[in-house]
């Protein structure tokens, strides 16, 4: 701005009124307290001067005339100059900034009030109208060119109108000539040639007012406020209208136009307090990231320059490393010249070597004195094992010296290993050492290596065989037993891993390549001295003609091959510890085993079910024995009661199981992939189960032909009602024994039966420990369903033997109650006595044989087999006690005595703790009511319980006065109301 202002001032054909108006400018904006260089570029008083001191005097004197007809025309209010108008924009946008900066003019004394930024939109309403007034620039043209003619200075033809100096898209340049027109119009002019103060028109720009034209533009667009001041003023208001829109009233007070300005300039200010509040934090965050910056940018600094020092560390590295190379690759190319010569000497004297073998065949005595002389055996070795490829390599007419140089080969290794074995009878390492290492230029040693491994007195001493077997068999052989026997094996396996170790030390300090040594000897360990122990111990047995169990059977076998395996592993694990090479030894260990591991499961469940069978036979033995001892004395009540040998025992059980775990604990040993493992704990889990489940219900059966034999006794003695006394008697006698020795079967099979459950339950248990553990899924589902499937055959026996249980009982307790009761129990004593209210005999004496025989029932059944057992006896007893009361005829005291024995029934059946059966005791007591009440109250009986009519109308036709008492008559009418 300040540049273009200088180029324009400087030019001899601008106005010389520019730079006046822009030192009123300056003049007016410092009023004010502003500055040019707020708002401009700066421009000093010094330039203003320097501008005003190069232009021509005359165009200062023609520039002053022409601007006072301009304002003489404006003062008249005829026209406005055509800037102002091509300004409008331009006023718009600098009036609405002067609002908003607060910049509030005042051409007297007193400070007018700044317009609301509420007003700028009207404003420039008012400017547009201002602005539309029409052009004045052809009067002052016109003029201007009169005075000319008239005779202005020649010099002045090239100076432009007034309006014109302007550019109106120059809003700077627009801005300065609006406020220096103001600031001239209110009579800041110093510097203008000829003005007056006298002058009208003069004086007229001296009663302008800044505020009055501010004033008259809000009014024109306020026509409602000056209607309601015209009003007040023809009604004699005291209020007056000020030229900047305020209302004056009566007693001085200025009524506010806006009161909402008040609100939003205090709005505005606390606006401004955040803002600046906002500003100082933001400045605060910006200062804090500025100095985290600053550490930043250090810690970068000092980084690049670390890098920097490393870099030239690695230049110079690298210089050096060239350099090394450089030197490396002159000496390399030195040697490499250095070996060419050398080998074509070399080879000059193999040539000549090869011509020797080549001379005749079989003729190895015109040979140099190299190939004989003893001391220089290694280099004889050395060109030896060289000449064969060149002879190879060569075209025809060397087979001799090809033949002459096997044969000499031949002779020198033979030569060596004499020398070598000679060396090691003296213990002379260093000897055997130089002999190892000119060997393994021939087949890479490997015949010294064999030799070697050979020669040692464990592989060809027959005595050290001897020893060892001696030594893990004794004297007793394989009956020595597995615990003498894994003794023997462990001191025999100590002894040649200590005898390994002690090679392995020579091997190392002579042989070049000694873990080659060391897979040799290790291999011929394992299968020459250990495999020689394991062929004399694991003896394969017949599965077709088992070995006696006398000599240990399969089982000792079976623990001998536990036992040998489990060592010989031990071993292997040793060795390769010791070292022996790329040699797999437990792998090679694992192959000595593999024909016994093959047929293995076989062997393991033909060795379980010869256990089993020598057990059972054991049991049968015994029990014959026992039998034996009896006699003839008590043979029939032995043969109804089973010897202690034949029945149930959890120990032999128990026994299976511990068998049967010894075998899982083998099948783990052997087996080392788990579906392997899976098939085989499946297979002899399966031995496990048929082993249990034929032992418990054979232990059943037998105990349920005791319960058959005890009731063919008792159906025996069953005799007619016409015998004598004396047969009577007898068998009275013989249907006690047989009552006996049913409640002795009856005991004897709860008791199997609650050993059956026992040994179901360690089963289970082992199972559920050992077995389910070594199972896959889909493996341990299976067996979980075997093992089912042998329960219920078990379950079935149990259930078949409480079945006749139930009828010994029952068949006791009919007995009991024929022999007992006696139709005068439930009659009218006829000798007057009182009636007896005590339960009859026969009921004391059934509840006594049932609390005695059950007693062993409560102690035997659990859950729910003890639960459906009991049901069902208290059914078949329900039903018994109804079927005997049917042969007798009650009275009313014997309705009350029935009532006593159905109590005592109830009361000890109570203890079954099932409620169907408590039930039906009860309703037996209601229906004995019917012995009890009147005839014509039989009928109320049967309102409140219909359930038991059916009973009760059985009950009634056994009423002493059934006949009498016309009670057919009556229960025939209840039955048709029915």
């Amino acid at each position: 701005m300040a540049s273009s202002l200088m180029q324009w001032l400087t030019n001899p054909r601008r106005n010389w009124f520019a730079a006046q108006h822009y030192k009123a400018l300056c003049n007016r904006l410092k009023k004010y307290g502003l500055r040019y260089d707020d708002l401009y570029d700066p421009m000093s008083d010094l330039d203003i001067k320097e501008a005003l001191a190069r232009l021509p005097r005359e165009v200062v004197d023609a520039r002053n005339q022409r601007l006072k007809r301009a304002m003489d025309l404006s003062m008249k209010h005829e026209y406005l100059p055509e800037d102002l108008q091509a300004l409008q924009t331009p006023f718009r946008g600098y009036l609405k900034e002067m609002l908003a900066l607060k910049v509030k003019a005042n051409s007297c004394d007193r400070k007018p009030s700044c317009a609301s930024a509420l007003r700028s939109a009207r404003l420039r309403k008012r400017a547009n109208t201002l602005f539309a007034s029409p052009p004045i620039q052809h009067q002052i043209d016109r003029q201007a060119a009169e005075e000319t003619t008239a005779g202005s200075p020649s010099h002045d033809h090239g100076a432009k109108p007034f309006g014109s100096f302007l550019k109106p898209s120059d809003h700077s340049c627009t801005l300065e000539f609006l406020i220096s027109w103001i600031s001239i119009s209110n009579g800041i002019t110093e510097g203008i040639g000829g003005y007056s103060p006298s002058h009208p028109g003069h004086r007229r720009f001296q009663d302008f007012s800044f505020d009055a034209l501010f004033g008259n533009l809000v009014n024109e667009l306020l026509p409602s406020f000056q209607e309601h001041d015209a009003d007040g003023a023809d009604g004699g208001g005291g209020q007056d209208a000020l030229p900047n829109g305020t209302m004056r009233g009566l007693q001085g007070t200025a009524t506010p136009m806006f009161p909402a300005v008040e609100d939003l300039l205090a709005l505005f200010k606390d606006s401004c307090k955040e803002l600046v509040d906002l500003r100082q934090q933001i400045d605060g965050r910006l200062q804090n990231l500025k100095k985290e910056v600053e550490v930043q940018d250090a810690k970068h600094r000092q980084t690049l320059a670390e890098l920097e020092k490393g870099v030239d560390g690695l230049h110079q590295s690298f210089q050096r490393l060239d350099s090394r190379i450089s030197s490396v690759g002159q000496t390399a190319a030195k040697i490499g010249d250095h070996l060419q010569r050398k080998t074509a000497s070399q080879t000059i004297e193999l040539i000549k070597y090869l011509m020797e073998f080549n001379s005749s065949p079989g003729d190895l005595m015109e040979l140099s004195p190299l190939f004989s002389d003893d001391s220089r055996v290694a280099e004889a070795a050395s060109i030896a094992q060289k000449l064969p490829v060149g002879a190879a390599n060569a075209s025809r007419g060397l087979e001799v010296a090809v033949g002459n140089l096997q044969d000499y080969c031949n002779e020198l290794e033979n030569r060596l290993l004499s020398r070598f074995d000679a060396a090691s009878q003296r213990r002379e390492l260093s000897t055997m050492a130089e002999c190892a290492k000119i060997l393994s230029q021939f087949n890479r040693g490997t015949s010294a290596m064999q030799h070697y491994v050979a020669s040692r007195p464990m592989f060809i001493d027959v005595e050290v065989m001897n020893t060892d077997i001696n030594l893990v068999l004794g004297d007793q052989g394989l009956q020595a037993g597995p615990s003498n026997i894994a003794r023997g094996l462990s001191t025999l396996y100590k002894e040649i891993t200590d005898t390994v170790r002690k090679e392995a030390a020579t091997i190392m300090a002579v042989f070049p390549s000694p873990n080659d040594v060391m897979s040799i000897l290790v291999q011929r360990v394992l299968e020459q001295r250990v495999s020689t122990i394991l062929d004399r111990l694991l003896e394969k047995p017949s599965l077709v003609n088992l070995p006696p169990v006398s000599q240990g059977g399969l089982l000792l076998y079976l623990r001998i091959f536990a036992v040998a395996y489990e060592k010989t592993e031990d071993l292997a694990k040793e060795l390769q510890s010791v070292g022996c090479g790329d040699l797999d030894a437990e792998g090679l260990t694992e192959s000595l085993f593999l024909p016994h591991k093959d047929e293995y499961p076989e062997y393991e469940q033909a060795s379980l079910q010869q256990l089993y069978q020598l057990k059972m036979e054991e049991l049968r033995a015994e029990a014959q024995q026992q039998s034996e001892s009896t006699g003839t004395i008590s043979r029939s009540k032995a043969a109804i009661s089973p010897s202690v040998s034949q029945q149930i025992s959890v120990t032999i059980v128990t026994e299976f199981v511990r068998w049967n775990e010894e075998a899982i604990s083998r099948c783990t040993l052997f087996s080392s992939q788990p579906t392997t493992l899976a098939g085989n704990v499946r297979s002899v889990f399966a031995c496990l189960l048929g082993q249990v489940s034929q032992y418990l219900t054979e232990g059943l059966e037998r105990a349920r032909e005791s319960l058959n034999e005890a009731a063919a006794l008792r159906d025996r003695f069953v005799i007619g009602a016409s015998v004598s006394r004396r047969v009577a008697a007898a068998a009275a006698s013989a249907a006690e024994a047989a009552a006996a020795a049913g409640e002795s079967s009856f005991r004897s099979f709860m008791i199997a039966v609650q050993r059956c459950a026992s040994s179901v339950a360690i089963l289970q248990q082992y199972f559920s420990n050992t077995i389910s553990r070594l199972l896959p899924p889909d493996a341990h589902a299976a067996s979980l369903e075997e093992m089912g499937t042998a329960v219920s055959s078990v379950e079935g026996a149990a259930q078949k033997g409480l079945q006749q249980c139930i009828e010994t009982v029952m068949a006791e307790v009919e007995r009991l109650l024929s022999a007992e009761q006696k139709t005068t129990d439930y009659r009218t004593p006829d000798d007057g006595n009182a009636p007896d209210h005590r339960p009859t005999n026969a009921c004391i004496r059934v509840v006594a044989y049932l609390s005695r025989v059950l007693e062993s029932a409560f102690s035997a059944l659990e859950g729910l087999n003890k639960q459906s057992f009991l049901t069902d006896l208290g059914n078949r007893l329900h039903k018994g006690l109804i079927n005997h009361w049917q042969k007798f005829t009650f009275s009313a005291s014997g309705g009350l005595r029935l009532k006593r024995d159905i109590t005592e029934y109830g009361e000890f059946v109570r203890s079954f703790n099932a409620p169907s059966i408590d039930e039906n005791f009860e309703l037996l007591g209601i229906v004995a009511n019917v012995f009890i009440v009147a005839p014509e109250s039989l009928a109320s009986l049967f309102e409140g319980t219909p359930s038991i009519r059916k009973d009760a109308l059985r009950f009634i036709q056994l009423r002493d006065d059934f006949k009498t008492a016309k009670i057919s008559s009556m229960l025939n009418s209840f039955k048709t109301d029915s």
